[in-house]
């Protein structure tokens, strides 16, 4: 099997409010969508969610850098996730987001040939329920309290809450446990916000709360203090940011630095490093959080699949599809009550987009096919 022609798609999809973290607010998901076609006739499909201010990637670079990586990926095979990943690696540094779209839609084709579900294909067995979390935005601290009570009055299992904006944070922490109560745990992410001194104080200031653990206490590149604040605070610390891919994930663990890793595919550059984190997960008896950033359910499908493939993977974060004014995606990622996230038996990824939201796409003159 060989990848015969390869199509990008800018996705740009309002959200229903503001996301607002520590980096910046977004209104809108500005995702690009990768088609690609085998010369056996199957169609893989691939999504990347550029951040700006954590990939320093874009909706309209990712189509730039996707047309270039098409071309240097027709004729391989998809079945030989290391051969294409290094591919990808020696004709670009860097642009891990759009690299990850690549990297989903060739093991979708894989898993599609071999005629199991991804999650099969990938060693994973669909054994274990995925219930995501629900992210209360950054904001005035009478605003997140109400977000809080929305979310608890809809059944999800867990609150987790942008911060990083300064010493406010403690109140914000204070008032939102107050309104949920002590049985509803939180998750916490400053996003990089705050210094290494006022992590230490907030986080001891926190003992009391139902915590499950703090994401990207401080800026990424001053990993080198991350062992000081987790000798010191009575929370979990859990890189996100800092934690790109397998080697980053290695260098942490060495440091002593973390307790649990996040980890986005859109980040890892796909999922075969991904799988690579999960192994060295499994090897430091270290928990591990899927999550994602302003995906649609078919990137957060991929997500799901990766979720079942190690006990490791005990913290969901697949919210931000439900953020978003329209759901274009066919197949994929059903939620339900409180939270709960299931995924189609069938073959492969098993969700793409809808067949008129494609074409309106088309019709706008700005996708990109390469053959």
């Amino acid at each position: 099997m060989r990848l015969s022609r390869i199509t990008l798609y800018p996705s740009p999809i309002a959200l229903t409010e503001p996301f607002v973290i520590s980096l910046g607010p977004l209104t809108h998901a500005n995702n690009v969508l990768v088609k690609i076609e085998s010369d056996t006739g199957l169609v893989g499909w691939g999504e990347a969610s550029p951040f700006p201010t954590i990939h320093g990637e874009t909706m309209a670079g990712c189509m730039a850098v996707g047309a270039f990586l098409a071309r240097q990926l027709l004729g391989v095979d998809p079945r030989d996730p290391e051969m294409f990943t290094d591919r990808m690696d020696r004709a670009i540094t860097g642009n891990a987001c759009i690299k990850s779209a690549f990297d989903m839609a060739c093991y979708d084709l894989a898993a599609q040939d071999a005629g199991q579900p991804l999650y099969t294909y990938l060693g994973g067995k669909n054994d274990k329920a995925l219930h995501t979390d629900y992210t209360v935005s950054l904001g005035p601290i009478d605003k997140m309290v109400d977000k809080a009570r929305w979310i608890k009055a809809r059944g999800f299992p867990v609150v987790k809450l942008k911060l990083g904006e300064g010493p406010q944070d403690a109140e914000r922490v204070r008032m939102i446990s107050k309104e949920v109560g002590p049985d509803l745990p939180l998750r916490l992410d400053a996003n990089q916000g705050w210094t290494t001194g006022l992590a230490i104080e907030l986080l001891q200031g926190m003992a009391g709360y139902n915590i499950q653990h703090c994401e990207a206490p401080i800026p990424r590149r001053d990993f080198l203090d991350l062992p000081r604040i987790r000798a010191a605070s009575p929370i979990p610390i859990m890189a996100d940011e800092a934690c790109w891919d397998h080697l980053d994930a290695q260098r942490l663990i060495d440091l002593k630095a973390i307790d649990r890793i996040n980890i986005k595919i859109s980040k890892s550059g796909g999922l075969f490093k991904a799988l690579k984190i999960l192994q060295m997960a499994e090897a430091n008896d270290m928990p591990v959080q899927i999550g994602g950033f302003l995906e649609s359910r078919l990137g957060f499908s991929a997500a799901a699949h990766l979720a079942l493939c190690s006990n490791q993977a005990v913290f969901y974060d697949f919210d931000t599809p439900l953020m978003q004014s329209q759901d274009p995606i066919k197949g994929g990622i059903v939620y339900g009550a409180g939270g709960r996230v299931t995924l189609p038996e069938v073959h492969g990824l098993g969700a793409m987009p809808e067949a008129d939201y494609l074409r309106n796409l088309e019709e706008s003159g700005s996708t990109v096919c390469v053959q």
